[in-house]
């Protein structure tokens, strides 16, 4: 593919690269229980260029990310999904409490006063 500009070339790689085996990890059976691993992935790209002629300037970049979701657990012929919960999923949900709380006594103050 000699012929095919800077994005055609990213694009063809994320085609090839960005599939079902980056979110679904190989199952695992043990014991009559099978386990496949779950990701968030993300992709980004860009590329851009400037002039004309021999001298024509570009340039491109990008990134993935990959994060533990969870798992698909299968036992007895039943399929659950489990989400992976981290320490940043409860400070978040710590933070959003102490705000709502702080807020609601600042709300209860006003109207009081």
């Amino acid at each position: 593919m000699p012929d095919e500009s800077l994005v055609e070339k990213i694009a063809h790689l994320i085609n090839v690269h960005a599939n079902a085996k980056q979110v679904f990890g190989d199952p695992v059976e043990r014991d009559g229980t099978t386990i496949i691993p779950v990701a968030r992935v993300q992709w980004g790209f860009g590329a851009g260029s400037m002039g004309q002629g021999p001298l024509e300037r570009g340039g491109g970049g990008g990134g993935v990310r990959a994060l533990p979701a969870g798992f698909i657990e299968i036992r007895d012929g039943q399929a659950e999904f489990r989400r992976y919960r981290d320490a940043s999923d409860f400070a978040v949900i710590a933070a959003v409490s102490l705000a709502g709380f702080v807020i609601g006594v600042l709300v209860g103050k006003g109207l009081r006063g």
